[in-house]
């Protein structure tokens, strides 16, 4: 590989260019906010029982040490989890499961019957449902025939209705209540 000055490409530049790997930095998180916090920044905070806190802001510290909880503070992530804002909760989300279809046999027919039912063709099973129609419309005149032979002779009888007034002007049908009973008496 010979170096040309008409080329105009230097023999250091014509290398294969490495991809630059971005420079990786440790932070913590918050113990409040749970935001993120960069080295120099910062206060750890070491309870009695050993517990390490690390605080962004000495207001948060502050907050911490007064025992106020950062589910109530609009600006702390717990908030925003509760109260469902932001792309934090975006990936949480879960998918609903659609509910598989099962079919189980219902009264009068059995799963097989069922099964053959659903494997006719449409034609066949309009076929068919037309001759049961006509199977059971055949069935309802003959019962409609059948009762109109038998009381043709003998004719419904007339029954007096309740409450219908006779002769002598006074409801039929008794009662006699409290009062009918007293106007009697006087």
């Amino acid at each position: 590989s010979s170096w040309h000055p008409s080329l105009g490409i230097s023999p250091r530049s014509a290398k294969p260019e490495t991809a630059v790997s971005a420079m990786v930095i440790k932070t913590e998180l918050c113990h409040f906010t749970e935001y993120r916090i960069y080295p120099g920044r910062g206060q750890r905070f070491i309870a009695k029982d050993g517990k390490v806190s690390f605080f962004i802001t000495s207001k948060v510290d502050s907050l911490f040490h007064q025992r106020i909880k950062a589910v109530k503070l609009r600006w702390t992530q717990a908030w925003r989890r509760m109260n469902k804002k932001g792309k934090v909760d975006e990936n949480t989300k879960r998918r609903t499961r659609k509910a598989a279809k099962f079919q189980k046999a219902i009264v009068g027919m059995s799963l097989d019957d069922i099964k053959k039912k659903k494997a006719m063709k449409p034609e066949l099973r309009q076929q068919a449902k037309e001759a049961s129609a006509k199977e059971a419309k055949a069935r309802q005149t003959k019962v409609k025939a059948a009762p109109k032979a038998k009381s043709g002779a003998a004719a419904p009888k007339a029954k007096a209705d309740k409450g219908q007034k006779t002769a002598g002007g006074k409801k039929a049908g008794g009662g006699g209540g409290k009062n009918e009973s007293l106007k009697s008496k006087r």
